[in-house]
């Protein structure tokens, strides 16, 4: 790797750590059974100093999760520094997790805090631990046994202060924390959860409108009914994407249906001419959203020419400024 190419891949890491305080949003919200086992997790590791490991699939909230494990305990008063390893090259993690002296590598000279040490004091949430090599998880483990670590070209040790909690989509193997004990939190997927979607829903409409400087007014029942209806592919991360972006398009009034990109099951069957309308302009939304009202990427991701594509989208009726 050249020079510049390190210095990026550093300040990557770097952006990706972030130190962060109590939060409002930190609470979780829900009443069913697998959200309260959740909660049940969390005040168990919440109480205690020893390493957690929170596992679930994309978008469930388990650095939501996390930082409800942070805010809650003793350490809440230190920081707490998210590390993100996705992105940052193998040669470089073990300098960004636990440091380096200076002149140990030739193209970044400098002595470098890692992110263990940067979190003394607090907690260090490592989000995509499944990337680190079975060396930096031996490495880790006894680290967090001994109480201490080295960094990369440093002969002396320093106290390790920080509680450490792992994120991954599975539970690792080799674990980050050997055969330690340790907490174990396990989020499910939202569609095993749905009695918590409407209280979701509202949790994130009030938090989106607060940061917009807007009232929330609500849903509306057709809202509500697709809402639930939905089988949320993509978890809590999708629910809350989905308010954002509804609150957007809706300016002051109550949040739709069709702002959320949903439609409520219909007592009757519709036409094939209308489910191809409505299925061509909830098409056209989902891409507009993910493309932010780029017309030339949704073409090139629909495989269309663009003219076609913008024929497309008159014909349903969407401005793409609403989602720029």
């Amino acid at each position: 790797m050249n020079e510049s190419g390190a210095k990026r891949a550093s300040s990557a890491a770097r952006a990706a750590d972030r130190p962060t305080g109590r939060r409002r949003g930190d609470r979780i919200v829900g009443s069913s059974r697998a959200i309260q086992t959740v909660i049940e997790q969390v005040v168990a590791a919440s109480a205690s100093e020893l390493p957690v490991q929170v596992c679930g699939p994309p978008g469930s909230g388990k650095e939501h999760a996390a930082r409800a494990i942070h805010a809650w305990s003793a350490n809440a008063r230190g920081p707490l520094v998210v590390f993100s390893a996705a992105g940052v090259p193998q040669a470089l993690l073990g300098r960004e997790l636990f440091g380096c002296a200076a002149s140990t590598y030739p193209s970044l000279p400098e002595a470098h805090q890692g992110a263990l040490q940067r979190a003394a004091g607090g907690t260090l949430l490592i989000d995509h631990a499944e990337t680190l090599s079975s060396e930096l998880l031996q490495a880790l483990s006894k680290a967090l046994e001994g109480k201490r670590f080295q960094r990369e070209g440093d002969a002396s040790p320093l106290s390790l202060s920080a509680r450490v909690i792992a994120i991954s989509p599975e539970p690792l193997s080799p674990s980050p924390f050997s055969d330690q004990p340790h907490h174990d939190v396990n989020l499910p997927n939202l569609a095993q959860r749905s009695e918590d979607v409407l209280p979701l829903a509202t949790h994130f409409l009030a938090l989106h409108a607060e940061a917009s400087g807007v009232e929330p007014v609500g849903f509306t029942s057709d809202a509500r009914a697709a809402l639930v209806a939905e089988s949320w592919a993509g978890n809590v991360r999708e629910l809350s994407e989905r308010v954002e972006q509804a609150l957007r398009l809706s300016a002051h009034g109550a949040i739709s249906a069709e702002a959320l990109a949903l439609s409520a099951q219909p007592e009757e069957v519709p036409s094939f001419k209308d489910a191809k309308r409505a299925f061509e302009r909830r098409y056209v939304m989902g891409l507009l959203r993910r493309c932010e009202g780029n017309i030339s990427r949704a073409a090139r991701l629909a495989k269309k020419d663009r003219k076609d594509f913008y024929d497309v989208i008159r014909r349903t009726g969407v401005d793409p400024a609403d989602f720029r």
